[in-house]
């Protein structure tokens, strides 16, 4: 059973920091690229920023500069360091984890994600 569990997210004031993280639990797993989406009311969900296995990084260009995206391969998490926020960074963040297994002798990647979390950003 793999589960991702989400934490870090809250309530701060324009141009404040929140760091995300998102561990990713189960066995015999390979865990591939890893990413952050996020959702606000009325719109798609869209990609924040995500990280491969070999630490290479891809971020949406509303974060660029603000962001970054690291992982911990050892612990199976990923983060994300939220700097200078704004406003419109108001979301519901959600982890997204590629993982690939085998059952009965078959490779099974599947896309798997968080219950998110609400980073709120209002003075």
């Amino acid at each position: 059973q793999v589960q991702l569990v989400e934490s870090g997210g809250g309530l701060v004031q324009p141009g404040g920091s929140l760091r995300l993280s998102c561990s990713v639990s189960g066995r015999g797993l390979r865990i591939d690229d890893m990413g952050w989406y996020r959702q606000a009311p009325g719109k798609q969900r869209e990609l924040v920023a995500d990280i491969t296995s070999g630490h290479s990084t891809n971020y949406a260009d509303s974060v660029k500069g603000r962001f970054a995206i690291s992982r911990d391969n050892a612990k199976s998490t990923v983060f994300l360091q939220m700097n200078s926020l704004k406003p419109e960074d108001t979301a519901v963040y959600y982890c997204n984890a590629r993982i690939t297994t085998v059952q009965a002798m078959n490779v099974i990647i599947n896309d798997y994600w968080g219950q998110g979390t609400q980073v709120t950003v209002s003075s």
